[in-house]
């Protein structure tokens, strides 16, 4: 793609980053996104929590129909992975597998990665998609309700997804690495009523449309539904790699415009620290494009006065 320098391009096909380019394909803005897809958005198999669709609506027609309304406009959506960054006069460089491109501003809507629990790959495909394994009880919780919950937790992180999702359902199950439980994280668990198993998984799977667990001392337990609450990992590399720093939860820090802490660098949705729903990435996208459209006319010496 290497030639005219562009105004913004947008790294992450996700939500965020194709609202963003939305937002500057209508500003009139010479826009690109790459898209490595690699959204998470692509794996919610029914979303009932997107206003304007009482009846749900998939994540990949999500993805889909925004890719439709931006590509309308005549901006370009690359089907690419970004590798490096780098720091130009005019803005920034950069590299992709197949081909580079370079632009005045950059937007990193690179997301997170969900650390999955230890099963098969096509299982846990096969689970998430028939909505057996969750991974966000505030964008489903509601569809588990009244289910036998089980969450495989680590830490803290795990009580606390335990105790939210009791909310939905009377039956919810923690599984927790002993010596991360404390006296008061106990406490908390028995007043809620959720079972606490202190034991290591030795296998886990899917049996019979069920969650199927088995224990290191040899117990078979079955569940509707599993929260993995292991973590994640935020997709930072290339924010690192032009010198920007994290935020103490390994998180890309903004100010209100969305910008970082590299000028002219902005990042919006899941690698921002915030709630991770895909209203809020959206509106975080709207904000950094706006900034980043009043940025150029500023350089451009049509700023306000």
């Amino acid at each position: 793609m290497t030639g005219p320098l562009l105004d913004c391009i947008v790294v992450g096909g996700g939500p965020a980053g194709l609202t963003a380019a939305l937002y500057l394909a209508r500003f009139r803005r010479r826009v690109c996104v790459i898209d490595a897809g690699e959204s998470r958005a692509a794996w919610i198999p029914v979303s009932h929590n997107q206003p304007l669709f009482p009846a749900g609506i998939s994540g990949t027609e999500i993805l889909g129909r925004m890719r439709e309304h931006l590509t309308s406009l005549g901006s370009e959506i690359l089907a690419d992975k970004a590798i490096a960054l780098a720091r130009i006069d005019q803005g920034f460089l950069v590299e992709l597998a197949k081909e580079a491109a370079a632009a005045r501003t950059l937007l990193l809507a690179t997301g997170v990665v969900n650390h999955q629990p230890d099963m098969g790959a096509q299982i846990h495909r096969d689970a998430v998609a028939a909505g057996l394994i969750r991974y966000c009880p505030i964008c489903d919780g509601f569809e588990a309700k009244d289910q036998k919950i089980v969450v495989l937790g680590r830490g803290p992180h795990g009580v606390r997804e335990a105790l939210f999702l009791r909310t939905y359902s009377q039956d919810v199950t923690l599984f927790c690495d002993p010596s991360a439980i404390d006296d008061r994280s106990s406490t908390q668990l028995a007043a809620a009523g959720i079972s606490l198993i202190k034991q290591p998984v030795a296998c886990l799977t899917v049996d019979q449309a069920k969650i199927l667990i088995q224990t290191a001392s040899g117990a078979r337990l079955r569940f509707d539904t599993l929260y993995p609450a292991l973590g994640s990992s935020s997709n930072t590399d290339l924010f690192l790699s032009l010198g920007g720093s994290l935020s103490s939860q390994g998180c890309i820090p903004v100010d209100s415009h969305q910008m970082t802490n590299v000028e002219g660098l902005y990042a919006a949705g899941d690698v921002v620290q915030g709630l991770d729903q895909i209203s809020v990435a959206c509106g975080q996208a709207a904000i950094a494009a706006t900034a980043i459209h009043n940025r150029l006319r500023d350089l451009d010496g049509f700023g306000d006065p």
